[in-house]
């Protein structure tokens, strides 16, 4: 039983793992809580079920494509609803605000165009899964697992050793010194829009692979994904892996004695936990300074 609770956890925390390494590029350049990032995990997994099933594409080219499309769809977010802000230099509240209007804006045009029926994009008969070390698992589990661990490893690479990876850490260390020398930082915001919100509609396609769709799902999501970059020391990308890790382990074993309807209250305890005895994080880094 706890080998497959902990198997659970795992997959479930690979996908709290991307949409909070999603946030946390974005926030570390923009410095404010990108709510509509839960949206753009839901429209991945409609974009997927669009080119997969409405319009009948390869399976790889349609995680492709809609991955795309969440990119393109961050940085829409950005141009037309922040940008605007930055140059008025609006407060973070406006921006909250613009924010929650974006998500419920974008959650209700997809109900509006695929109804607010479950969706499901998975096909073909169901196979039983592998047994390991006393787990069961099915292949689509463990592509969860492999592609979120890859574009893990991707997007570490490229912040780490890129030249554009480099001058994000800049912009998300010291917007004005980055300025100071040369670095274009609305060129910046918009590669992390169009990064994090890649890595948010990958999270949302993987997902669909394994569970329904909905219009709904994305507030879960990126609270999922909050509190996992909370819990890894926010700014920290792989504090945001480890926290999504550890929030989907924690989750799945304390359902174990209780009911699964707690699941949610299981998260907004670690989450008060976290800030209330270790406001570093699992990673050791500090929230008031936001590193990447």
């Amino acid at each position: 039983m706890i080998q497959q609770l902990m198997t659970n956890g795992i997959i479930v925390g690979s996908i709290y793992a991307l949409i909070a390494i999603g946030f946390t590029i974005i926030y570390s350049t923009v410095k404010f809580f990108h709510f509509a990032h839960g949206v753009v995990y839901t429209a991945g997994a409609y974009f997927a079920y669009t080119f997969f099933i409405l319009l009948h594409i390869n399976p790889f080219l349609s995680f492709f494509l809609s991955t795309v499309l969440t990119a393109l769809l961050g940085i829409a977010i950005d141009r037309f609803i922040y940008y605007p802000l930055r140059k008025r230099n609006a407060p973070n509240l406006v921006y909250l605000i613009a924010s929650f209007g974006v998500f419920i804006f974008l959650q209700n045009l997809l109900q509006l165009i695929f109804g607010a029926q479950i969706l499901t994009i998975r096909t073909g008969p169901i196979k039983e899964g592998h047994h390991i070390f006393g787990a069961v698992i099915t292949d689509i589990q463990i592509l969860i697992i492999v592609v979120s661990l890859v574009l893990f490893i991707l997007t570490w690479l490229f912040i780490q050793k890129t030249k554009l990876g480099k001058a994000i850490r800049a912009v998300s260390d010291d917007p004005i010194g980055a300025r100071v020398v040369g670095i274009n930082s609305e060129k910046i915001i918009l590669t992390a829009f169009a990064i994090g919100s890649a890595l948010a509609g990958a999270a949302g396609i993987l997902i669909s692979l394994e569970t329904n769709i909905e219009p709904t799902m994305g507030m879960n999501a990126i609270l999922k994904g909050i509190v996992a970059s909370i819990i890894g020391g926010i700014g920290s990308i792989p504090g945001a892996l480890f926290g999504g890790l550890f929030l989907g382990l924690v989750e799945n074993l304390g359902i174990w004695k209780i009911s699964a309807a707690w699941k949610d209250t299981i998260t907004f305890v670690i989450l008060i936990v976290f800030l209330l005895f270790r406001p570093s994080g699992i990673m050791g880094v500090k929230t008031d300074k936001e590193q990447i």
